[in-house]
Parts: structure tokens; sequence; C-alpha cells
């Protein structure tokens, strides 16, 4: 494909800020609010899981609807911002909501948090479907959005940093319990706020692409991303390795407190895990150039997969060890984030070759419901896991000790559950066949159609 115009640097920096404000929301509730239930609030396991999966199962819903409605929306700030700043406007106040529980506990807690978890995703998907609907539109060719993605991955990891190993520490200065979390949730809520209006203005010069009539209804456009062949396969893929590490995010406390014995280890864990992607990445953006964002995504995917085998035998005694795993796992994951967000765009840039449809919010709106879903539904697996193996839920933080059974149970859905998703997912990825060459060959295709 001929090459497009670059885009500019602050045109980057403006898309990708908005990523430090979904990384922190993606990561806070998935890393705390399972433990702030369990810990804090007495709420058993299996309806703390519920709790923290309904809302994402909403997203099911709301997500392919917000999709294809900003698909169709018309105004002079274009289809994408003018939602994003809706979002930007209400998610911040929810987020502090989240974590400032009334003097509740157990079920009285657990409605709460649901309800408020609820308004939260729904506000989130807002925001983040058009959002990530953006870089479709904003360059046509095929190397540039792995650069663009490279940006917006990059201040990903800053947010999932932010949200990873602030947010517990913040909770740590503030005295720690319901307090502690309640000054966490105002603090992070002020930078959800800056982070995602900047980048409402950061893409104020991004092209407009004027909305094409969409023939087809809703049903029919889900449909056709379902035999979107390359779409269904690289997007299957992502939301198997989505659930596990939903699965290991929900247990970095619980693994830090129970097999590591020091809950202080759960902002380090997270550091090491998330961190290599701050150097990594322009590695895997060569990676990406030399042998194809396939072979580079396969590479990450392994990696991720042998580190998790090797953390199920993880000993408190050689931490350096367990650091090194980590970071190797770290290292595959920012690759894991970087590749199939760079890889959607493409599969999207083909369906409106293939229909002459410009339908890139209903296809992302597929792609961010089944994200969150997975995100959900791994706690929830990892939720199940501990009340099947016995772990047994206290208040006020306290570690107490558990059953033999629950310890081999936190082991289970923070490492070895994960590491066999991914391997699981490399078998659909297999399959993947859309590179520069067959999109050029799609544009020449509708070349000749409309000729």
């Amino acid at each position: 494909m001929g090459k497009i115009k670059t885009l500019s640097i602050s045109t980057y920096l403006g898309y990708g800020v908005g990523s430090v404000g979904t990384g922190i929301f993606s990561t806070v509730p998935g890393l705390l609010l399972l433990s702030f239930m369990i810990r804090y609030l007495q709420v058993p396991p299996a309806l703390a899981g519920t709790v923290i999966l309904i809302p994402r199962l909403w997203d099911v819903i709301t997500d392919p609807f917000a999709g294809s409605l900003s698909d169709q929306t018309r105004t002079r700030w274009g289809a994408r911002r003018p939602w994003m700043l809706a979002g930007s406007l209400t998610l911040p106040i929810v987020f502090a909501l989240l974590f400032r529980v009334p003097e509740h506990s157990g079920m009285a807690a657990a409605w709460y948090l649901l309800f408020i978890y609820i308004l939260g995703t729904t506000f989130y998907t807002i925001y983040q479907v058009p959002y990530v609907a953006m870089p479709a539109e904003m360059s046509e060719d095929y190397d540039e959005r792995t650069t663009i993605m490279s940006y917006r991955i990059a201040f990903l990891t800053v947010g999932i940093l932010v949200g990873g190993a602030a947010a517990p520490e913040l909770v740590s200065v503030a005295g720690g319990g319901r307090e502690g979390f309640a000054f966490m949730g105002i603090v992070v809520g002020v930078l959800l706020f800056l982070t995602m209006i900047g980048s409402v203005f950061g893409t104020r010069r991004i092209p407009h692409v004027e909305p094409v009539p969409i023939t087809a209804s809703f049903r029919e456009q889900i449909r056709a991303a379902a035999e979107n062949k390359p779409f269904f396969i690289l997007f299957g893929a992502y939301i198997i390795q989505v659930l596990g590490i939903g699965a290991m995010l929900a247990g970095v406390d619980f693994f830090s407190s129970y097999i590591l014995n020091d809950p202080g280890q759960t902002s380090v864990l997270f550091v090491f895990l998330v961190g290599p992607a701050l150097i990594t990445m322009p590695l895997w953006v060569k990676v990406g150039h030399r042998v194809g964002k396939l072979k580079g995504y396969m590479i990450c995917t392994v990696l991720f997969a042998l580190g998790g085998f090797a953390l199920a035998l993880a000993n408190p005694d050689r931490l350096w060890l367990v650091y090194l795993i980590v970071f190797i796992m770290g290292a595959g994951y920012a690759g894991t984030q970087l590749f199939p967000f760079s890889m959607l765009p493409d599969t999207i840039s083909a369906d409106t070759l293939r229909t002459g449809l410009r339908r890139a919010g209903a296809y992302t709106g597929v792609w961010t419901a089944a994200d969150k879903a997975g995100f959900a539904v791994g706690p929830a697996i990892f939720a199940s896991i501990l009340a099947v193996t016995g772990f047994m839920e206290t208040e006020s933080g306290l570690i107490i000790e558990q059953p033999a059974l629950a310890l081999t149970g936190v082991r289970l859905g923070f490492a070895l559950l994960p590491a066999f998703l991914m391997a699981i997912s490399l078998l659909l990825l297999r399959h993947y066949r859309l590179d520069p060459e067959t999109i050029a060959a799609l544009g020449l295709d509708e070349k000749e159609h409309r000729g």
C-alpha cells in the first residue's frame, strides 16, 4: 500500500493520552475491587465475583450499540469526540463513588457496588468505544497504524502502572480500610478526568470521516463482524487471552498476601508486569515491521505463557526469581496489547474495502464488549476457584491462615490458568491471514469495481 502522509507527533500524543484513563479504569477495579469486597466488606467470594461479572456482561449489550451509534453521528466535532467528551465528564465521578461505600457490609455492600459499577461501565463504554474506533480512520497506512498503537499502548502502560502500582499505595497512605479506598477513588478519579478530557482536545486535528449511510440492521452488522474471518480469529484469540489476564489481575493481591507472604508485593509485582512495556515497546514495533504483526503477536504470547507456567512454582524465599519471571511476562504482555490493537484496524479496513461501508464503531463495539466481558469473567473464574478451594473471606484486610487447598487455588488462578489460556490462543492465531498484500489486493478490487 502506498505511504500516507504521516500524522504529527502531537496527534499521536493527543490520541495516546486518553489511554492513561482507559488503563486506569480497566485496571483498578480488576485489581482491587474483588479484594476490597472479600477482605474489607465481608462479601463472600462467589457473590463478589458476580458483582464484578454482571456490569461487564451489561457491556456486551451497550458496547455494540454505542459503536453503531457513533458510526452514524454527525457533528462539527466529528463522529467520535462528542461521545468521548460525555464519558470524560461522567466516569470520574462514578469511579470515586465506587470506592466510597456507605457503612454496609455483606449483601448490602454488594448491592451498592453492583449499581455503581453498572453506571461506571456504561459511562466507560460511552468514551472507550469511539476512542478505540479512531485509529481505523486516522490513517490508511498498514505500518502507521502500528505506530499509532505504540503511542496508545505506551500511555496505556502508564495508566496501568498508575492503577496497579499507585492505587494500592494511595490506599495505604490514607491509612487503609474504607477511608483509604475512598481517598484513592477521589485522587484516581481526578487523574481519569484530566487524561480523558486531554484526549478529547488532543484529537481535534484528526481527519473527520463522514459517516457512510448504513443500510444493514444492527443485528446484520454484528453478523458481518462474525463473518469477517480475520476479525473473528483475532477477536477469539484476544478474548481467550483477556480471560487469563483478568484472572491474573484479580489474583495479584491474593498471590502477594498468601503465597509471597507480603501484601506490599502487590505494587512491586505490578510494576514488573507492566513496566517492561515502556522498555520493550520500540522493540516490538520493529519486530512487527520486520517479521509482521502476527509473528510478533505469537512470540509475545509464548513468552507470557512460559512465564505463567514457571510462576506457578513461585517461592517467597527467591523473590529475585519471581521478579525475573514476571518481568519476562511483562515483556510478552506488552506485545499482546500492541499487536492485536494494531491488527484490529487492518480487519476493519479490509471490511471497508470489501463492502464500501464504514463501520469501525460497530466492530470496535463488539470488540470492546467482549474485552470487558473477558476482564470480568476472568476475575469471576478466579473468585470461583477461591470458593471451590475453600478460601475464607475476612474484613479490614486481615490475613488469616487459609486451607492448603485454598493456597493451591491461588496459584492455579493467578499463574496456571493465564498460562494455559495463552497457549490455547495460539491455536487460533495460526489461522489468521491478513497482511499488507491482502489489503492492497482488496483496494485494487474496489477500484476496479468502481471503474
